[in-house]
Parts: C-alpha cells; sequence; structure tokens
C-alpha cells in the first residue's frame, strides 16, 4: 500500500507540470553542481597554474558577476524577440566551451574574456529557463515550479564541491572539463528535447515586431518594476554578507570559525533541500507579497543573530533561520515579476530582474568596509536593518501595481 501511495504521488507529480519543465528541473540539478564543481576552485586553479596576483585573480573572477548584471535583461530581452530556445541553447554551447577553455588557456587576459562569457551565459541562462518555465506551466502553478527550481539550484549546489574536491586532487584541470562536457550534453539533449516537443512552435520564433529599444523603453518606464528591482537590490545587499563576510566575521570570531563556517554553509543547504517542499505548501496559501514580507524579516532575524551569536549553536540556528528567508523570498520575487509582465515580455522582464544582483556587488563592499572600521556585530545589526527597507520597496510597487489595475478597472467601466 505504501509502494503504491508513492506511486500515485509521484504519477501525480510528473503530470502536474509539462515533461520540458521536469528536465529543466534536472538540468538546473546538473548545471548547478558542474558549476559548484569548479567555480569555487577557480581562484586557487588561477593562483597555483598561472602567473597572476591576488587582484588580478579578484578582478578576473568578479568580471563574471559584473557581465552578468546587464546581461540577464539582454538575455532575456533577445529571447523575447528571437526566441527561448536559440538564446536558451545559445547559452548552454557558449558554457560548455568555456569551462573547457578555463581548463586549456594560461593567459590572464584570455581568463578575463572568458569570466565575462561566463557571466554573459549564466545571465542568459538563468532568466530564459525562467521563463520558459512559466510559459509551459499554469499561471496558479508558477509558485511551486520556482520553488522546485531553487529546491534544485541547492541541491546541485550541495553535491558540486565534493565531486569538485574529489577530481581536482586528480588533475587540477579536471573538474573544468567535466563541466564543461556536462553542459555541452545538456545543451545537446536539451535541442533534441525542444524538437521533440515541438517547442521552437512556442518559444522559438519570437516577436519579430518588437526592438530592443522598445523593449528597454518599456521596462524604463514601469514604475511597478523600478519598486521591485529596488527592493532585490536591498535585499542582496543584506544576503550577499552571508556568502562573502560572514566568512570572515566567524573565522575571526571564534579559533574554529574557519570549520563552523563550512558547516554553517552545509547546513544551509541541507535546510533548503529538506524544507523547501513543506514550505511551498505553507506558503502558497498566502500572497507572493506576504510571503516575501515573512521572508524579509527571516533575513533580517538572521542577520541580528549572527551580530549576537558567539558559539555553534547560535551561529547555526541563525543559519537555519536566514535559509528560510531564502527559501519564501527567492520564489516570491519571481512571481512578482511574473505577475506584472506585458505579454511576450516575460524573458524582458525576468532579464531585468538581474538589475537588482548589482547589490551583490555592492554588498560585499559596504560589509567589508563596516566590518574593517567598526566590527561584525555594526556590520550584521546594520544590515539587519537595512535589509527591512526592501519591504517598504516591495509595498510601493504592490500600491502603484493596484492604483493601476483600478483605473484599469474604471477605464473598461466606462466603456
Amino acid at each position: 500500500m505504501a509502494n503504491s501511495k508513492w506511486y500515485n504521488q509521484l504519477l501525480l507529480f510528473a503530470k502536474s507540470y509539462h515533461p520540458v519543465v521536469h528536465y529543466l528541473l534536472l538540468g538546473t540539478i546538473l548545471a548547478r553542481a558542474a558549476a559548484s564543481m569548479s567555480m569555487p576552485f577557480l581562484a586557487i586553479y588561477l593562483a597555483k597554474n598561472t602567473e597572476m596576483d591576488p587582484v588580478m585573480i579578484g578582478l578576473v573572477i568578479g568580471a563574471g558577476s559584473l557581465a552578468g548584471t546587464a546581461g540577464g535583461f539582454i538575455g532575456g530581452t533577445l529571447s523575447d524577440l528571437l526566441g527561448r530556445r536559440r538564446i536558451l541553447l545559445g547559452a548552454l554551447f557558449g558554457w560548455g566551451a568555456v569551462f573547457l577553455g578555463f581548463a586549456l588557456v594560461k593567459s590572464a587576459v584570455l581568463f578575463l574574456l572568458l569570466s565575462l562569457v561566463n557571466g554573459l551565459c549564466r545571465s542568459f541562462y538563468e532568466p530564459v529557463s525562467q521563463a520558459l518555465m512559466a510559459d509551459l506551466t499554469e499561471k496558479e502553478k508558477r509558485f511551486n515550479v520556482f520553488s522546485l527550481r531553487y529546491l534544485a539550484i541547492n541541491i546541485g549546489v550541495s553535491v558540486g564541491p565534493l565531486l569538485g574536491a574529489v577530481f581536482a586532487a586528480l588533475d587540477s584541470t579536471l573538474p573544468f572539463i567535466i563541466t564543461g562536457c556536462i553542459y555541452l550534453v545538456y545543451a545537446l539533449s536539451t535541442y533534441l528535447l525542444l524538437n521533440k516537443y515541438g517547442i521552437n512552435k512556442i518559444a522559438g520564433n519570437g516577436n519579430p515586431g518588437s526592438t530592443f529599444r522598445h523593449a528597454w523603453n518599456v521596462v524604463r518606464r514601469d514604475s511597478v518594476l523600478r519598486y521591485y528591482l529596488l527592493g532585490g537590490l536591498v535585499t542582496a545587499v543584506g544576503y550577499s554578507q552571508m556568502t562573502v563576510t560572514l566568512s570572515q566575521y566567524v573565522g575571526g570570531k571564534l579559533a574554529d570559525g574557519v570549520a563552523l563556517f563550512a558547516v554553517m554553509m552545509s547546513v544551509n543547504a541541507v535546510t533548503v533541500v529538506v524544507m523547501q517542499i513543506p514550505f511551498t505548501k505553507w506558503s502558497g496559501r498566502y500572497s507572493p507579497l506576504t510571503v516575501l514580507t515573512a521572508g524579509i524579516f527571516f533575513y533580517s532575524l538572521g542577520n541580528a543573530g549572527f551580530a549576537l551569536s558567539s558559539g555553534w549553536i547560535t551561529f547555526i540556528v541563525s543559519m537555519i533561520v536566514f535559509t528560510f528567508g531564502e527559501m519564501l523570498c527567492y520564489p516570491a520575487e519571481n512571481v512578482l515579476i511574473d505577475r506584472i509582465s506585458p505579454d511576450g515580455m516575460r524573458g524582458t522582464y525576468y532579464g531585468a530582474k538581474s538589475f537588482s544582483q548589482f547589490g551583490h556587488f555592492l554588498g560585499p563592499w559596504i560589509g567589508g568596509i563596516l566590518l574593517s572600521h567598526y566590527n561584525g556585530t555594526v556590520l550584521f545589526l546594520t544590515m539587519s536593518v537595512v535589509g527591512l527597507g526592501a519591504i517598504v520597496f516591495y509595498r510601493l510597487g504592490e500600491a502603484v501595481r493596484l492604483s493601476v489595475v483600478v483605473k484599469n478597472k474604471g477605464i473598461d467601466h466606462q466603456m
């Protein structure tokens, strides 16, 4: 009976979403596992295999993130103009070539160029794959899909670094070669699958009647989107402390801080894997804005916990609370963007969301200043308060959106 129940649940899950959506979720696991198998070791690889100094290594690695800030909008818009299929496949094949290039080149200039292309490929793939998932999913199920995608990301990230460490011990270039091959196989299989299900008819022809300038003007004039992006930027400033300055703070505060930080990162990934589905079921009862507000509060509590923690238990509990914020904010942010996307411009709007990722550039810089001039307690308490400001921007955006809805209803009644 138990086996039959599990089988029926799996069958129901399989029928709930388009086969391509299921494959993209699986591909997300593979893509993130592959990237996290190699990218965390890139700085070490460059230090050992090139003559680059730490400043140049930082520039090379940071160039990818900077390229991705604008690349998301470019890739998302191109997917609306030229079709999801072309941009998605181009990004995946390009990604495979980039990682093979990391294993083969030695020049600092070539590494810099590869890092820029890596950032562009990632920024193209992310919004386009999300937009394609949304294209193929009923509106009421999209929150669940975004939650599953976030779960898939964390499954990949939780296993990738361990595999990377094993492969790097055999040969320092092996993680990059394997990653490149995985992306090329993923690209080829995606090409075959999209052809099988005729996705080129849905997302292959694009919108030739539109232009890049038109897309930019629509985004630039959308005040609701601007508020959402500002909210995302503030959230990113606070979130980035967990990925950058938290390690320095914990490592300096406790004698075994490096080991503790490694455990905290594992706890972060495991919490998402274990709790994402229950959280999705719970949060599905509420509006995206309510879920996002709750997530930001969890972020704030987590940062305050980091500031006041003094031992392993309190730091780990704070990380769990912080992770609750991740699990709520990620899908809710995507639903808000999806809801305001005009017909034929979903890729553009998902891509525009990458502008808020500039907070991941500002956050470490601001955090480094606070950490060096004051201390970690001041840094994380400040971020706890600043992060709450994102709620103001999101609610302002929602207020404008509702006023537009009311105004349009009034016009419809008059007509």
